[in-house]
């Protein structure tokens, strides 16, 4: 059954005492909804028809949400401020239909009312399934505001924070950070207005700190700018720029590709001691093209921008075994390490970026594709097989070896598949959407085959045993978002009801084996029917797994691609309608 959809709106509206029961209130609404479906087209839905704001990003304009700020102006005739490069202002006008706009609240507050009513998950009609999004967020967000606030993490049991080494020893708000994009496009403005005060007052990058330059990029640096481009929060910007400054540090070795840590406060770097005598990672020095291109955007820097092209263009110089980008890279001698190559873990963003280069560049770097276009053509040739059951997996490359083993981190390439379809070479678009469906639905075998319904960090396709993790060690779920992830894409792209259906399959089981009373915690084994918990609530369940779920039962108004492309760790960033404009420090764009 094709699941009807609704637009996200704020969370300040009155609650009113129900006067219908909640079957006629159910019936009232979808009438409600075909009525504004009508009317209002492509818009979607906003709390207050007085307040929104555009964001001029070359070509055309992106019609998001706003909050009220005491720093920001409304003019009279209904101007509002748009913020572009360099954080110039422009003035624009716009209007909505009044009515709908009316319409529209009156269904939100009836909205709210049926899903206030009901606390069971499960039970919960599926054209209400949006609003649980938005209870899971809060239940996630509020135990980590009263039990573990200004921490990194949350540890749900024990109710106290929790941090890991790659945020070195300081308390730097990493969930705050992560979930402020996911709290702002659920309507959970208040919540924003806390998470903002905390970084505004609170946020220090000038720690005695070693943290991971991929993890506090795609997290911090990430989160930071799309919380400004969705919010338009100067202090947002600011805190992004003050910590890649701290980042730039890192790049300072024999071949400009960059340490795994550095010191926030001496500049100081390293690599990881495990990989690889002294490598770098491939996975971690190729996903910071997105941020560090749109730090040149807005700052005018050119340093940024800089960066990432170098490791670009030594990549495209260097001899690749059997076309394949081995995991490791020697920063020092240029040279890499153990030829070992995987979509997962070590590698799998690499490709993610190299598309989205593409996509956020409003598809003029036509480099990137290119380069996209002919890794994927490498690893379909040596890393995809179909099992003797008939499920495409994606193994790992080892010395020359095929190593039948697919991880959960894996699973976010049918996404990436379906998302690159479009634009590939040879009219291959429809072999590379049934690609990205072949690879869901072998994730969500995955899921399907544990006693939890969760899937396994990892799993095998050999002996016997198909989609089935083995060791003990590989039977963890960490509230991982990858398997989700795809689902969003494939229903983008083929409006395919199961991944409606799988994606609150996964919800329904997180729900109920993850949730605890401080939160949400990864379990040990889900092959257990009394599973152990980790005792972490991991950031990115906040601005990840949640965001993923709440965006795959929301219309496809919210958020387009035409507009956003979503990072690594799923923080939207605008294309760039750049037209004839030319990053400092680059070549002029070439279609």
């Amino acid at each position: 059954m094709l699941i009807p959809t609704l637009s996200p709106g704020a969370s300040s509206f009155p609650h009113h005492r129900a006067t219908l029961r909640l079957s006629e209130k159910f019936i009232l609404l979808l009438i409600l909804s075909a009525f504004i479906t009508l009317c209002f087209g492509a818009f979607f839905f906003l709390p207050d028809n007085s307040k929104h704001k555009r964001f001029d990003l070359g070509l055309e304009d992106v019609l998001i949400p706003h909050i009220d700020s005491p720093k920001e102006g409304k003019h009279a005739s209904g101007q509002v401020v748009i913020h572009g490069q360099g954080g110039h202002d422009e003035r624009q006008q716009f209007s909505i239909c009044k009515h709908c706009t009316q319409t529209a609240a009156i269904t939100h507050r009836l909205y709210l009312e049926i899903c206030s009513s009901r606390t069971d998950l499960s039970a919960k009609p599926k054209s209400l399934i949006v609003c649980d999004w938005r209870t899971m967020m809060k239940h996630a967000w509020d135990s980590y505001r009263q039990y573990g606030w200004g921490h990194n993490e949350l540890k749900p049991l024990a109710k106290k924070g929790h941090s890991t080494n790659i945020f070195g020893n300081s308390q730097l708000g990493a969930t705050i950070v992560d979930a402020l994009d996911t709290l702002y496009i659920m309507g959970l403005h208040e919540e924003f207005k806390d998470g903002q005060e905390w970084i505004d007052q609170n946020l220090d990058f000038g720690v005695n700190a070693e943290v991971s330059v991929f993890e506090v990029n795609i997290r911090f640096i990430g989160g930071l700018l799309a919380a400004y481009y969705l919010s338009g929060q100067e202090v947002f910007k600011l805190k992004a720029v003050q910590l890649a400054e701290k980042l730039l540090p890192a790049f300072n070795t024999p071949t400009g590709i960059p340490w795994a840590m550095v010191n926030l406060k001496s500049g100081v770097g390293r690599n990881w001691g495990w990989a690889s005598a002294g490598s770098s990672i491939l996975a971690e020095f190729g996903t910071l093209h997105m941020e560090f291109v749109h730090l040149t955007y807005l700052t005018g820097n050119p340093a940024y921008y800089q960066k990432v092209m170098h490791i670009r263009k030594l990549l495209a110089k260097m001899d690749r075994p059997n076309g394949l980008y081995p995991n490791y890279l020697n920063p020092r001698t240029g040279r890499w390490g153990q030829h070992h190559t995987s979509v997962g873990g070590l590698g799998d963003s690499f490709y993610e970026y190299l598309l989205k280069a593409w996509l956020m560049s409003d598809k003029t770097d036509t480099e990137a594709r290119k380069t996209y276009d002919d890794a994927i053509e490498a690893i379909e040739r040596h890393l995809i097989r179909k099992s003797n059951g008939g499920l495409t997996f994606i193994g790992e490359w080892k010395n020359g070896h095929l190593e039948r083993k697919m991880g959960h981190l894996a699973c976010f390439a049918g996404g990436m598949f379906a998302l690159g379809a479009d634009g590939s070479p040879d009219d291959k678009a429809g072999h590379y959407l049934q690609l990205g469906a072949e690879i869901a639905h072998t994730c969500h075998e995955s899921y399907d085959r544990t006693v939890l319904k969760l899937g396994p960090e990892a799993f095998k396709f050999d002996s016997g045993l198909e989609a089935v993790a083995v060791r003990q060690n590989e039977k963890y779920y960490i509230l991982r978002p990858e398997v989700i992830e795809t689902y969003w894409y494939m229903w983008r792209f083929t409006h395919d009801p199961k991944y409606r259906q799988w994606g609150w399959e996964a919800a329904q089981a997180i729900d109920k084996y993850c949730r605890v009373s401080g939160g949400f915690s990864g379990v040990k084994d889900v092959y257990s029917s009394n599973p152990t918990y980790d005792d972490v609530q991991q950031s990115f369940f906040l601005a990840e797994t949640l965001k993923y779920l709440y965006l795959l039962f929301s219309s496809d108004d919210l958020m387009p691609f035409e507009s956003w492309v979503f990072n690594t760790e799923a923080h939207p960033l605008p294309v760039l309608h750049l037209g004839n404009i030319t990053l400092p420090g680059s070549e002029p764009a070439q279609r």
